[in-house]
């Protein structure tokens, strides 16, 4: 079922995860394992991130250097098939600009269509390691609004090869990336609402929004985005702080601002678990707000900590 479709026959708020593929060597069961204990929740869809290649270099037996491709992360379209047999829940898959041409944009998609996943949630994403700004593969799409107009193609039936007349139509709802405290690659708030809005106008269904630790800056973005005339769901992204050290590399990772009153509180806690217990009551306050305000998802991004989420929407529900 399509996000949108969940939305419009809920009687209330769902809730919904996004879970990182495994380092390759791991095996599907360390999926399962981080899923099983959440489906007590009743989760309407599972997001699964993809994730670019990387380039090394492997020193051959000469002296030389041999550049290698390297995916850490392999296997989203294989895990999302998984967890929509496993569970008989909605997979959304994060389809991605770089690392990829346009050519193996639609094989994937056309594979996700063949599999029955009608979801993806559409992003540029980062920047390769060695690169200092975002550079697409030749042939590859440079932008998000790139890959989308892509998808929406494909939904009208139009591939990329000129001799296929009547193609047949993928049905896809397509998720695009907001960010209540700007991307931080925008000039300012104003023009990053511009980007967002030219996705909604291609033909984006719903936004899923970067984490933020400050619900006034979630509402203040929907304001704006409904001034803009951006009219469809927007679906706020939460993650709990479960350390001291995610002071210092959330901001730094994700460009988001943490509150002084929720920072002094991990700063003063004395152990993992004092701070884990913070992150999740600041999380739990967050959400009600969130629920009470009526927000169509709480998407959360477990990242590793499924067990300290679960406590979470257990008293939500």
């Amino acid at each position: 079922m399509q996000v949108t479709k969940h939305i419009q026959e809920a009687k209330g708020t769902l809730v919904s995860f996004e879970i990182l593929p495994p380092l390759k060597g791991k095996t599907i069961q360390s999926i399962f394992e981080h899923l099983d204990p959440l489906m007590e929740t009743k989760p309407s869809f599972i997001n699964v991130t993809y994730h670019r290649s990387e380039h090394v270099y492997k020193k051959r037996p000469d002296g030389t250097f041999e550049k290698v491709e390297v995916r850490k992360r392999p296997g989203t379209v294989g895990i999302c098939a998984a967890i929509m047999n496993r569970y008989r829940i909605d997979a959304i898959p994060h389809i991605i600009c770089g690392g990829f041409t346009k050519q193996e944009t639609e094989d994937a998609l056309i594979d996700l269509a063949f599999l029955g996943i009608d979801n993806v949630l559409v992003l540029r994403g980062d920047a390769a390691r060695n690169e200092v700004m975002f550079e697409p593969e030749t042939g590859g799409n440079k932008y998000a609004i790139d890959l989308l107009k892509q998808v929406v193609h494909l939904n009208n039936g139009e591939y990329l090869e000129d001799d296929i007349r009547n193609g047949g139509r993928t049905n896809f709802c397509i998720g695009v990336a907001g960010y209540p405290e700007k991307h931080f690659e925008s000039p300012n708030l104003e023009a990053d609402l511009t980007y967002l809005k030219a996705k909604v106008d291609a033909g984006a269904d719903y936004i899923t929004t970067q984490m933020f630790f400050d619900n006034q800056k979630y509402f203040d973005f929907v304001k704006r985005c409904r001034e803009a005339g951006i009219m469809v769901p927007v679906i706020p992204g939460l993650k709990p702080i479960t350390s001291k050290k995610q002071l210092n590399v959330l901001p730094r990772t994700f460009h988001v601002d943490i509150p002084l009153e929720l920072s002094n509180e991990i700063s003063k806690s004395k152990t993992d678990a004092a701070c884990e217990q913070v992150g999740a009551e600041w999380l739990l306050q967050q959400s009600k707000e969130l629920k009470a305000a009526g927000v169509p998802v709480l998407h959360y991004y477990t990242l590793g900590k499924p067990e300290l989420v679960l406590q979470v929407v257990r008293q939500l529900i």
